[in-house]
């Protein structure tokens, strides 16, 4: 058994690093989806209201209850499969979840660029940005993001890609943390340059 989280600031790939996975047959768990289908469930937009469903979850029942609910997606994946990458962890409060549930079988993987690689990607797939676009700032985005605890569970991670290369390399990158788990448990972690 292998759970592979990953944790990265918007734009910086995570959703690549799912795709590799579903190409190589690893079922993916998004914890988006978790606050998206709670979100439908309030009657409100996902597109629009996203950020506040997921402060209200987390207030109303503690800092890890996005990782709570997509404990049983998880495990109900590992029943017919060896590998499941859970994409988008927030917080090192979910980290900690995970680590619980999972213990040594748990890999976290940060992923990161620069701010303006990803505002480009980010504008790339055709998502607002900016205020004037009526959308939520990216700088804002990561502030709010950052304050769930983000930054530390970036900071806690067994391996960090850069992803600054191009697609391919990235995608080789995930490839081998799928492959070999990105790390040795008897030595130090795994740092992609």
């Amino acid at each position: 058994m292998h759970v592979i989280g990953t944790v990265g600031l918007a734009g910086s790939g995570k959703g690549e690093a799912a795709t590799v996975a579903r190409e190589a047959g690893i079922p993916v768990v998004t914890m988006g989806d978790v606050v998206r289908q709670e979100t439908a469930d309030r009657g409100l937009d996902p597109a629009s209201d996203h950020g506040q469903v997921a402060q209200a979850l987390r207030k109303e029942n503690g800092p890890a209850a996005i990782a709570e609910r997509s404990l049983p997606m998880i495990e109900d994946r590992l029943e017919d499969h060896d590998t499941v990458l859970v994409d988008g962890l927030r917080s090192d409060r979910e980290v900690d979840r995970f680590e619980d549930r999972f213990g040594d079988a748990f890999t976290l993987v940060s992923i990161e660029a620069p701010f303006d690689l990803r505002r480009e990607r980010v504008e790339d797939r055709g998502r607002d940005t900016s205020e004037d676009d009526g959308g939520e700032p990216l700088a804002e985005r990561d502030e709010r993001e950052r304050g769930f605890g983000m930054g530390e569970a970036m900071e806690r991670a067994e391996v960090t890609i850069e992803n600054t290369d191009s697609l391919e390399a990235f995608h080789e990158r995930i490839r081998t943390v799928i492959r070999e788990g990105g790390i040795d448990r008897n030595h130090s972690p795994t740092h992609e340059p």
